[in-house]
């Protein structure tokens, strides 16, 4: 089973209610109509005005009948969530009436549903930005307990089987956190490797990337990554991990043999945790582009309930998986 038909069918096991809020959007619609088809998930919120989406959706051609249409100005909720959303943000000086018109942006209002446990997650990024989407889910949602880094990752697939579990990988973080420090890098690979877990389904082999494998070069910037590994060590203790690790010897065993013996991730990784945002965004580009590798994200780690973006050039194929992905991050 391939890692999108065991997603999918670990989202139907799920039976998750999933908020898209770009309803007027013809890819959201036909995803929307995907996923209710193959029951991937229990049911789709629309969100927006349910004349202006039935119009969009015969416009594309689309079957949304089993669709919640969710009317942000109509709805018996919109006071309550006024309320709720005036108290999230009045610290920040706003007014009611403030709150009033940001509740009826469909993006919050759909953040709101999400928050209140009346859907289990929200997919959205195909007309907002991934700015405004990520500032919508940490004002409303929040973070997890005891979490302070909302990072992201991507779920690769390349043919190689012989890369991490069997062609499968986790890389981070690719799309969020610019320039993470050593507490910060630390969160990001337990979360990417609880998102491998949950996922994939593999158990995670970690490796802290860098230029250096194990003291082979000496350079201030290494001293974030060891750190980051240490605390890894220190804070989940059943995670495999090792750092600093250069990417062959993560990779290829052969390698690792040689460059780190003893490295109990060395030739195993499949959870690559970069040092920085601008290496994990070119590294996942690299290998998507040059070796063909599918590529899935970026999943958002360390929200309180499960919000993911996507690129505003994605496909209805695209919304459709990330969907089922979201599905499966809930409860």
């Amino acid at each position: 089973m391939g890692f999108r038909e065991y997603v999918w069918a670990k989202a139907k096991e799920k039976g998750a209610s999933i908020v898209l809020p770009e309803s007027l959007d013809p890819r959201m619609l036909e995803a929307a109509e995907r996923v209710m088809k193959d029951k991937i998930v229990r049911t789709v919120a629309l969100v927006g005005n349910p004349e202006e989406i039935r119009c969009a959706a015969r416009d594309a051609g689309t079957d949304i009948s089993g669709a919640e249409i969710v009317d942000t100005a109509a709805s018996e909720r919109f006071e309550k969530y006024v309320s709720m959303y005036y108290g999230l943000r009045k610290y920040k000086g706003i007014t009611p009436d403030d709150a009033r018109e940001a509740v009826k942006n469909p993006l919050v209002y759909g953040a709101l549903l999400v928050r209140k446990g009346e859907a289990d997650g929200m997919v959205a990024g195909a007309v907002n930005s991934t700015a405004n989407v990520l500032r919508t889910a940490l004002t409303v949602i929040g973070v997890s307990e005891g979490i302070r880094t909302v990072s992201s990752c991507m779920v690769m697939i390349t043919e190689e089987r012989s890369y991490g579990a069997d062609g499968q990988l986790i890389f981070a973080d690719c799309g969020t956190v610019p320039a993470p420090d050593a507490s910060q890098l630390a969160e990001i690979a337990i979360a990417s490797a609880e998102t491998g877990r949950k996922l994939i389904g593999f158990e995670p082999v970690v490796a802290m990337l860098s230029f250096s494998t194990k003291g082979s070069a000496v350079q201030a910037s290494l001293e974030k990554v060891i750190e980051a590994t240490k605390i890894v060590k220190e804070k989940q203790p059943g995670i495999m991990v090792d750092g600093e690790l250069q990417v062959d010897a993560a990779l290829v065993e052969s390698v690792a043999k040689s460059k780190c013996p003893d490295s109990p991730a060395g030739g195993k990784a499949n959870v690559l945790i970069f040092p920085d945002l601008n290496s994990g965004n070119i590294g996942y580009k690299l290998v998507q582009r040059l070796a063909g590798a599918q590529a899935y994200g970026p999943i958002l780690q360390g929200l309180a309930r499960p919000v993911n973006d996507l690129s505003r050039g994605c496909s209805a194929d695209d919304i459709t998986s990330v969907i089922a992905i979201t599905a499966v991050q809930s409860g």
